[in-house]
């Protein structure tokens, strides 16, 4: 059974910084793309960032260069580090890991990704 438990989020004043991480049993982070998207209410869910197999990384316009995505394959779990919080970044972030390949500009939409954790929310203040 795949399970991914995000943790990490919290309420953080605006400029402040959060790392949050996920945890994935039952799949191989190695094995397909990875992403994490946030949902804010009464938003549709959007993706904020992706990483492949290869390493190569997606970001939503609008965390590009305060946002970073990585993973560590032997403990198998993804991270978000999160730097200059905005309260527009307010909203609950939901790891995913895809169901196999996807291509290289659909990283950051949710359709191929099947397997979904129950997010952790953000708040940033302003």
């Amino acid at each position: 059974r795949v399970q991914l438990v995000e943790s990490g989020g919290g309420s953080v004043q605006a400029g402040g910084a959060l790392r949050l991480s996920c945890a994935v049993s039952g799949y191989s982070t190695s094995s397909n793309c990875m992403a994490w998207f946030r949902q804010a209410p009464g938003k549709e869910r959007e993706g904020v960032a992706a990483i492949d197999t290869d390493g190569t990384t997606s970001y939503a316009e609008s965390v590009k260069g305060r946002f970073t995505i990585s993973k560590d394959n032997a403990k198998n779990t993804l991270y978000l580090q999160m730097n200059s919080l905005k309260p527009e970044d307010t909203a609950k972030y939901y790891c995913a890991a895809a169901w196999g390949g996807v291509r290289s500009g659909l990283r950051l939409y949710p359709p191929d990704y099947g397997y979904w954790g129950q997010g952790t929310q953000v708040t940033v203040s302003s």
